[in-house]
């Protein structure tokens, strides 16, 4: 059981909690804290003091005082106004983790939101009562105010709910559940949209597929290598412990593993090469390189998920701090780091499907036998080489980018948004580019034959024949590729 607001996030939990794996609660604990933080807003909220955000406008507003009589009216407006977003609605798994995030930042007890509110959100994460956001029109600075905006006008009875793969009226989907629209009270507007849930919920997401991916790339690298038969030298212990990068330490031993009794291996021995391409030779430098991002980036998302993110911050009954903690640059730089680092783990692979097309070491050309009235596995190479090409584009950091908004006021911001974006479609990219080398593996695997494998890639290749079988004269390749897709999504491939 996870505990809102006392235990620690990290991204597995947060998944599980989406997926209704791992059961999530308020304790006593987390509601004395709501309710301490709630009392201190409401003493500010009366007194004749100017509170940021409690009883004043909002950013270049900031100066004009609200009367007590108006403050839900603020309130409210500022989320009706904020709800600006274009584009295609998000996947609605990532909607419910922006609000797991939004729950373990106000159940700490520093943004003064109402305990009722906390509690209207969990009923719709548990429920599955799952916000329309649209993807686009974050800059990621005073947080995610457009895509948080959307996600919570449904607790206003504004906005629409996912009902399964339709979209129906916020007010249609409250009445059916039993449920009235919240009036919101001080701060309340700006402690639901004043965060980095949406810059956050894109980075969960893609940490979660990028570790399977990362462990796949290794697979994948281990069966060109044996359709290859290359060389295991450049995986040996020893060289990696006088370079001893985590990431490159880790995809050496998972290689060890993986080419473990090998056949193909012991036959290396015998052929005339020195080397192999880099493509396989350097395959811990940069598999290595980008499991190093990846925990740099897993590490700085833990920190997030687990951070108070709006504004301003209640510390007491006369002290609320208007700071920066919405500001997205922490994780957006990291976000495009780890993109380029996911880019590259196609971009090698792409080599290496390039690699076992060239008809070398007994390899026939394109990897058939019927070369010439066949053209073999020519063509999904020029798909792989498209999707690399799609990811480097995608590669500009949209953090090296800032556009001032609300009349200067905001005249830093983080394009973290984008970051997150563009992040998970390059790993979308990725799924299909491992696929495609898989299937390349495979085939170049049974020309190799008799020789047996590890244990884990042969249980690959048997996963691998179960839909796609052997190219022995030309066939629409299409299903094949789509079934191979299919098998990463479904992270039906044995990794560990």
């Amino acid at each position: 059981m996870f505990k809102y607001g006392i235990d620690r996030l990290t991204v597995d939990k947060t998944i599980q909690i989406a997926r209704g794996e791992l059961k999530a609660v308020l304790t006593e604990e987390a509601i004395a804290k709501v309710n301490a933080c709630r009392a201190k807003v409401e003493t500010m909220a009366n007194s004749d003091k100017a509170v940021y955000g409690v009883n004043t406008g909002f950013g270049p507003l900031c100066d004009t005082q609200i009367s007590p009589e108006e403050t839900s009216k603020l309130q409210e407006n500022l989320i009706i106004t904020h709800a600006v977003g274009v584009g295609n609605p998000i996947d609605k798994e990532l909607s419910k983790i922006m609000m797991i995030c939004k729950v373990q930042a106000l159940s700490q007890g520093f943004s003064g939101v109402r305990l009722e509110v906390i509690e209207r959100i969990l009923f719709f994460i548990e429920n599955d009562i799952l916000p329309v956001v649209p993807e686009q029109g974050s800059v990621g600075a005073s947080g995610d105010l457009a895509p948080l905006s959307h996600l919570f006008l449904p607790l206003l009875g504004e906005g629409e709910f996912w009902v399964n793969d339709e979209i129906k009226p916020a007010k249609e989907v409250l009445a059916n559940h039993g449920l009235e629209a919240i009036s919101l009270a001080a701060k309340e507007g700006l402690g639901l949209i004043n965060g980095t849930q949406f810059i956050l919920a894109h980075t969960i997401k893609g940490l979660h597929r990028m570790e399977y991916l990362l462990d796949l790339a290794d697979v994948a690298g281990a069966m060109s290598l044996e359709g290859f038969m290359g060389s295991a030298a450049p995986y040996k212990s020893a060289l990696h412990e006088i370079r001893p990068f985590p990431g490159n330490k880790k995809v050496a031993e998972r290689m060890r593993m993986l080419l473990d009794e090998s056949e193909n291996l012991a036959l290396h021995s015998n052929c005339e090469r020195v080397q192999d391409p880099y493509s396989l030779r350097c395959i811990p430098q940069v598999h290595g390189a980008s499991r190093n991002a990846f925990a740099h980036v897993n590490e700085m998302a833990e920190i997030e998920m687990n951070s108070v993110t709006d504004n301003p911050i209640v510390l007491s009954e006369t002290e609320a701090i208007s700071g920066g903690n919405f500001h997205g640059q922490p994780l957006a730089m990291a976000i495009d780091y780890c993109a380029l680092a996911a880019s590259e783990l196609g971009n090698i692979a792409d080599r290496r499907c390039y690699l076992l097309l060239e008809g070398k070491y007994g390899l026939p050309r394109l990897l058939t036998n019927g070369g010439g009235l066949n053209s073999g596995f020519m063509i999904p190479q020029y798909t792989t080489a498209a999707l690399v090409t799609e990811n480097k584009s995608l590669c500009f950091p949209p953090s090296a980018d800032s556009v001032p908004t609300s009349l200067g006021q905001e005249d830093h911001v983080s394009m973290g948004s984008i970051s997150g974006r563009k992040f998970n479609q390059i790993l979308g990219n990725i799924e299909k580019i491992f696929a495609i080398e898989l299937m390349y593996a495979a085939q170049a695997i049974e020309f190799r034959r008799p020789n047996r494998l590890s244990d884990i890639i042969e249980k690959n290749f048997d996963i691998i024949r179960s839909k796609v079988d052997k190219l022995e004269d030309d066939r629409v390749l299409k299903d094949d590729i789509n079934a191979m897709v299919e098998f990463v999504k479904n992270r039906a491939f044995i990794v560990k």
